[in-house]
């Protein structure tokens, strides 16, 4: 059975076309609503900032779906992400005794506890699971999800029993490129790279999020953000930070006019809410105490 027959078992999908919240790049819409369809994960890649994350959560709520979320670490283990069996409660119990929890230690499945797979997999409806930032757990996890990810089951190894998605879930993978995945897990997965937003897509970010702010506001943000991302800072400012950014401007009512003036073009208002590293702020300081580059903050006609 092909993947879009077999898509006709599941619940029906409508296709994603962005948000009021969340502004969706033509060819990024064709993948994600391919991944719909044929019923494969979609792995997001791209640097921090781009909206890879919160894409799995504008799907979740413009499809009214509930969304499964694996914020993954380093010490995370393959198996946590399906279930876990509490055996320190069950031991704990058998001893003093469970009335208060009105488990029973006899009971296997009294202990089980499932995790943002399992849960997904066992929902009666289907849902978005979220793999967030898979890059960051070793690479023996990322070969445990292989056939659960290709097949949407796993199996409780203790009790030898085989949990199967009553609904498979449709399945975001997210990745900062700290380190290389796999070739059989990159194989199981549409790929897609988001590239950070032109000023043009910002622009039309920023105003999802500010409709009423100064289009004059907004032109003159952008030409000072966009020069400090290219500065070369350990961790340049993005989407978020830009729109926090405008937020406070707005609340402290700064102008075009204001934005434009040397003194504030020499030292940015709210410079902490687009820099978070202490040493790029002190980079940022330093060079404009005596170490100014001419060609930082380019006027563009705005």
């Amino acid at each position: 059975m092909s993947p879009a027959e077999e898509m006709t078992r599941d619940e029906e999908v409508t296709g994603f076309a962005g948000t009021d919240r969340y502004f969706l790049a033509p060819e990024l819409g064709s993948i994600v609503n391919i991944a719909l369809v044929m019923g494969k994960p979609l792995l997001l890649m791209g640097e921090a900032g781009t909206g890879k994350t919160q894409l799995a959560f504008e799907v979740a709520r413009a499809l009214s779906m509930n969304i499964y979320v694996a914020r993954c670490k380093s010490t995370m283990k393959g198996e946590e992400l399906c279930y876990d069996h509490d055996t320190v409660a069950r031991l704990y119990e058998s001893r003093f005794g469970s009335a208060e929890t009105g488990r029973d230690p006899a009971k296997f499945d009294d202990y089980i506890v499932y995790g943002p797979i399992g849960k997904a997999f066992l929902a009666e409806e289907k849902g978005v699971l979220l793999l967030d930032e898979i890059d960051k757990t070793e690479s023996d996890v990322q070969d445990n999800l292989l056939d659960i990810l290709e097949d949407y089951e796993f199996t409780i190894r203790e009790i030898d029993r085989k949990i199967s998605a009553k609904n498979k879930p449709f399945i975001v993978i997210t990745s900062n490129a700290k380190k290389e995945l796999s070739d059989p897990f990159l194989r199981r997965c549409y790929c897609h790279y988001i590239e950070f937003p032109t000023p043009d897509q910002m622009r039309q970010i920023i105003l999802l999020h500010y409709p009423k702010t100064s289009e004059k506001l907004v032109s003159v943000a952008l030409d000072i953000f966009y020069d400090l991302r290219e500065q070369g800072f350990e961790k340049s400012p993005a989407t978020s930070e830009i729109l926090n950014w405008i937020g406070a401007l707005e609340h402290e009512g700064i102008s075009p006019s204001d934005l434009r003036k040397k003194s504030y073009r020499e030292r940015v208002p709210f410079l902490g809410v687009l820099l978070k590293r202490a040493g790029d702020i002190q980079a940022y300081t330093d060079n404009y105490n005596g170490q100014h580059n001419p060609n930082s903050f380019r006027e563009r006609g705005y």
